[in-house]
């Protein structure tokens, strides 16, 4: 991977300035690093990790597995994107195995995520089964860990 891009991966909250002494190259040629990158699509957002739980927010996260049947001629990319463009959608991704489609929604209460699965979800035409999963607890959340650090545990050594 480039070097800039897996550093922006690692922390997008580095600045130009900061970015361009770690890799030894100007801010300007950073910055126009950036803009391509940005314009090709290889960066598509910049996102804070927030802990929920410490601002409060009681949100209630499901996984689901779709089980779908491919359309003719879009296969399953047109039904992936036609549920992936609900508001509730966190992200949608094609798997293998046992179902087709992994579905992580978000909702200000459990009768919003199962609204959004019985009356959005299952009735789209080509989906053909739901399984929901809710989240009960994160622990690491986009590499992150959502835990405050443990203090030292170990043991301390007598001489």
């Amino acid at each position: 991977m480039d070097p800039l891009l897996k550093l922006l991966a690692s922390d997008a909250s580095l600045s130009a300035s900061q970015l361009a002494a770690l890799l030894d190259l100007s801010e300007a040629d950073v910055r126009s690093q950036i803009k391509q990158a940005e314009q090709s699509r290889m960066i598509l957002g910049y996102r804070a990790v927030l802990n929920e739980e410490k601002l409060g927010r009681d949100l209630v996260r499901a996984v689901i597995e779709v089980k779908i049947t491919p359309e003719r001629g879009g296969g399953f990319d047109k039904l992936a994107e036609r549920i992936a463009k609900y508001a509730e959608v966190r992200s949608c991704h094609l798997m293998s195995g046992g179902y087709d489609l992994l579905v992580e929604v978000e909702g200000s209460n459990l009768r919003e995520v199962a609204a959004f699965v019985s009356e959005k979800l299952s009735t789209i035409q080509g989906v053909l089964s739901t399984a929901t999963h809710f989240v009960l607890r994160a622990y690491k959340e986009q590499g992150v860990m959502m835990a405050d650090a443990p203090a030292d545990e170990r043991l301390a050594v007598a001489p």
